[in-house]
C-alpha cells in the first residue's frame, strides 16, 4: 500500500502528543465535538499540511482513534470488506482484516458496501457489516475476540445497511431500524454476549446512532425512530421515556448536551416515499398504486422475504385487492401503535423541525419534556446537527447554513452560504475554536464557530468525502472515497 509521509510526520513522530480519542461516529457521544486545548489546522491541501495518507479501497464510513491507534473500514476489491488499523502519528499500517462480503443487496451508487464506521477503545476495534454481524477484534494484532451472528437487515431502498456500533461504559450498542427486523442490541463489549435487546417493530427503517443523556435519575440512552424518540434504562434496556415529536424517519443522529437531546430531521410521508421510490421507478408502472410485484421487480433479483409482505402488505390491504393505495400504504408501513402523525397526501413536501427535548422524564413525555420545537426549511436528511459553545449549527444540501442559539432554538445567522456549494453526506465536527465541514466534491469548510458566519477557508482534498471526520491528538483525519490523511 502506496504512502506519503511529509516532513511533518518525521517532526510529529518525536513530539509526544497528548492521548485523545475519537472512538466512535462523530467522536465522544456522537457529539463531533474536541474537547481538547490543540491547535488545528486551518488551510490545507491535497498534499499541504498532510502529515501522511494511505490509499483504500472505497469506503464512505469515518475514522475512528483510541490510544493512537486510527481504524477505518474499506473494500477489498469488489467481494470482501477490510477494517485497517493505522498508527496515529506515522502512518504505518499495523494490521488488516478481510472478510468475504457474500451475497449482498444492490446498493446507490452514492453509497458503498463499506459505508458502516467501526468503534474502539484502547483493547478492541468493533466492527459491523451486514452479511458477517458483529465483531470484535485485538486492537493491537486484529485477532479475533469474538464474533456475533446477526440477523441480515433487509432494505428495499437501496442506501442499504449503513448503521455502526457505539461503546457505552461496558457496553457495545448497536440499533439497526430495517424493513424486517428492527432491533436495538446492547452487548458487552468485553465477551459478545447479548445483556439485551428491543425489538423495535414499531419503528420504520431509521438510520440514527444512540447517544447518552445525562440525567439526575442517571444515565439514559437516547435513540431516534419513527416519530419517536426514546430514552432507554441502560442496565435492562427497558423503554422509559418517549416523546411523540419526530417525523416518519430520522437519518440523522441526535446531540445531547447537559441532559438535553438536540435533533434536527427532515422527512417526507411514508406513502409518498414509497410511492416515489418503487411505483414510479423505472420497474413500476407510477399508477399511485403499489404491488408485490412492483416491489420485488424493484429490489431485482434476491427475493422479497415472505415475512416483509406479511408485515406490510397483509397489514395495510384493508379492501383485499392485492395492491396498497392511499391511506392503505401508511397503514402498511406504519405501525398502528406508532402511526408518526402521517396522513396520505400525494402533494406533500418533506416536514422539517428542529427540536429539544429534556431526559430523565418517564412514559409519554411529549408535553412535559419537549422545551422547544420549531419549523425550518433549512435542515438535512442525513447530516447531523452541530451544538457547540450553546449554538445549534446545521448545514443542508447545497452548502447552505443556519444556526440557533440552544436556550429557546430562535435564529442566530441564517440561511447563508459556505463558499461550497454541492452535495453534503459528512456532518460537521468542531475543535480548537473551528468548525470543519466535508463536502462530497472532496473541499473542506473551515468555519470559526462563533455566533455569525465566519468562513476561514475552503480546502480541496480532490477526492469525494462521505464520512465525518475524526479529531485526535492536534490532527484531522479524513476518511476520502479511495485514502486516509492525517492533517496536522
Amino acid at each position: 500500500m502506496h504512502r506519503t509521509f511529509l516532513l511533518i510526520a518525521v517532526v510529529a513522530s518525536a513530539v509526544p502528543l497528548p492521548a485523545e480519542d475519537w472512538p466512535q461516529f462523530r467522536g465522544p457521544n456522537c457529539a463531533g465535538i474536541s474537547e481538547s486545548s490543540g491547535h488545528l489546522p486551518v488551510t490545507f491541501s491535497e498534499t499541504e499540511g498532510v502529515a501522511w495518507s494511505a490509499e483504500l479501497g472505497d469506503g464512505i464510513g469515518s475514522p475512528v482513534v483510541a490510544d493512537g491507534r486510527v481504524f477505518t473500514s474499506a473494500m477489498v476489491g469488489e467481494d470482501d470488506i477490510g477494517l485497517y488499523a493505522f498508527d496515529a502519528v506515522t502512518g504505518e499500517q499495523l494490521w488488516m482484516r478481510q472478510w468475504p462480503i457474500g451475497d449482498r443487496d444492490e446498493i446507490h451508487l452514492t453509497n458503498s458496501h463499506a459505508s458502516t464506521t467501526p468503534c474502539a477503545d484502547d483493547e478492541r476495534a468493533y466492527f459491523y457489516f451486514s452479511t458477517l454481524g458483529m465483531v470484535a477484534v485485538d486492537a493491537k494484532t486484529g485477532e479475533d475476540v469474538w464474533h456475533q451472528k446477526l440477523p441480515v437487515p433487509f432494505f428495499v431502498f437501496k442506501w442499504g445497511a449503513g448503521m455502526s456500533p457505539v461503546l457505552y461504559k461496558d457496553l457495545l450498542l448497536f440499533c439497526q431500524d430495517d424493513d424486517l427486523n428492527p432491533a436495538f442490541y446492547a452487548f458487552d463489549k468485553r465477551t459478545g454476549e447479548l445483556r439485551w435487546k428491543d425489538d423495535r417493530g414499531d419503528m420504520a427503517v431509521n438510520y440514527s446512532h444512540p447517544v447518552i443523556c445525562e440525567t439526575d435519575e442517571g444515565d439514559e440512552i437516547v435513540v431516534g425512530g419513527t416519530g419517536i424518540l426514546v430514552g432507554y434504562d441502560p442496565e435492562a434496556g427497558e423503554r422509559l421515556w418517549h416523546a411523540r415529536t419526530l417525523l416518519r424517519n430520522i437519518k440523522t443522529t441526535p446531540v445531547s448536551r447537559n441532559g438535553i437531546v438536540y435533533i434536527s430531521l427532515q422527512s417526507g410521508g411514508i406513502a409518498n416515499q414509497w410511492l416515489a421510490s418503487v411505483d414510479q421507478a423505472e420497474t413500476g408502472n407510477s399508477d399511485g398504486r403499489l404491488t408485490r410485484d412492483e416491489v420485488q421487480a424493484f429490489v431485482g433479483e434476491r427475493p422479497v422475504p415472505a415475512a416483509f409482505f406479511r408485515k406490510t402488505f397483509d397489514r395495510g390491504d384493508q379492501n383485499g385487492d392485492g395492491a396498497l393505495e392511499g391511506e392503505e400504504l401508511d397503514l402498511a408501513f406504519l405501525s398502528p401503535e406508532n402511526f408518526a402523525g402521517a396522513s396520505f397526501d400525494a402533494t406533500d413536501p418533506a416536514d422539517e423541525f428542529i427540536v429539544a427535548v429534556r431526559g430523565g422524564g418517564r412514559g409519554d413525555v411529549t408535553d412535559t419534556h419537549v422545551l422547544w420545537k420549531h419549523e425550518t426549511k433549512y435542515t438535512d436528511h442525513i447530516v447531523s446537527p452541530l451544538v457547540v459553545d450553546d449554538r445549534m449549527l446545521l448545514i443542508k444540501e447545497g452548502g447552505i447554513a443556519t444556526c440557533f442559539e440552544t436556550d429557546e432554538g430562535e435564529p442566530l445567522f441564517g440561511p447563508k452560504r459556505i463558499k461550497n456549494a454541492g452535495s453534503y453526506f459528512a456532518s460537521p465536527v468542531s475543535g480548537d475554536g473551528k468548525i470543519y465541514i466535508c463536502g462530497e466534491n472532496g473541499k473542506v469548510v473551515v468555519l470559526r464557530s462563533a455566533p455569525e458566519l465566519d468562513v476561514l477557508a475552503v480546502n480541496d482534498l480532490g477526492d469525494p468525502i462521505l464520512g465525518s471526520p475524526a479529531i485526535a491528538d492536534n490532527a484531522l483525519f479524513i476518511r476520502t472515497r479511495t485514502s486516509l490523511k492525517c492533517i496536522r
